[in-house]
């Protein structure tokens, strides 16, 4: 129970890491509000306050500020675990998939900072960032989701900065590939789906996926008092692939 009571804002909750991340919170006895894009929230407790949207909207994000102020008052944790990827070669990217992925990924996630952090008690607060491996070696096909992810990483160290004498800590969890049901579904899409897997397994040098649940483990750590003296850090959970 090393959340008891803590009041935690989880977003991206209803599917892949963001589920992972709410259920160990959940487990360590956070006091959860959780947003998604999913109208329902898939294997949610009923102590949980669930609100649907999109964090690209900005009256969205100030509703959900509301919600937190009446229905917490203070919030010690914030967890940002949305996202959204366009795969496409950089030159036949469209304009509108880039500044969909650059909203959806980073300016969403400053929206998120400038209205829930005013929420942070005197005492401090944490706040994870999920951002990727890729925002930080680049891959053909994903540069504007590089850039979004990097410019996510950017976001964190300066917050963590601007905000190091309130005592709010802000860091990032960077996973390699994990098996979310996103992930999974993009394999399947191959011709060979069990060939392709097997390629991009050997790709990462401990030789396969990270599970959402190892990826939580690390978000748990950095939101917890286990980690108090950390700020500005980026915790690759990638099997070893940015160690190249």
């Amino acid at each position: 129970m090393r959340l008891h009571n803590v009041n935690t804002v989880i977003t991206g909750a209803s599917s892949g890491i963001g589920q992972a991340v709410a259920s160990h919170f959940r487990r360590e006895g956070a006091s959860l509000l959780l947003t998604g894009r999913r109208p329902e929230l898939p294997g949610g407790d009923p102590d949980d306050l669930y609100l649907p949207g999109d964090l690209n909207d900005e009256s969205f994000v100030s509703e959900l500020a509301d919600r937190a102020a009446d229905h917490m008052g203070e919030v010690q944790v914030v967890v940002l675990c949305h996202g959204f990827q366009a795969s496409s070669p950089l030159a036949d990217m469209t304009y509108d998939a880039a500044r969909e992925t650059l909203h959806s990924n980073l300016l969403s996630s400053f929206l998120v900072m400038k209205h829930l952090m005013p929420l942070a008690p005197a005492s401090g607060a944490s706040m994870v960032c999920v951002s990727s491996r890729l925002g930080m070696v680049g891959m053909p096909n994903q540069t504007l989701y590089s850039a979004s992810k990097g410019g996510l990483i950017a976001l964190a160290r300066g917050a963590a900065i601007e905000w190091a004498d309130r005592n709010i800590r802000v860091n990032v969890v960077a996973p390699g590939l994990t098996a979310t049901p996103v992930i999974e579904a993009s394999f399947q899409r191959r011709p060979d789906p069990a060939a392709y897997r097997r390629t991009r397994e050997d790709s990462i040098p401990i030789g396969r996926l990270a599970t959402p649940e190892e990826v939580a483990d690390a978000v748990l750590f950095l939101a917890c008092k286990e980690s108090s003296y950390i700020t500005g850090a980026v915790l690759p959970v990638d099997g070893g692939y940015t160690a190249f």
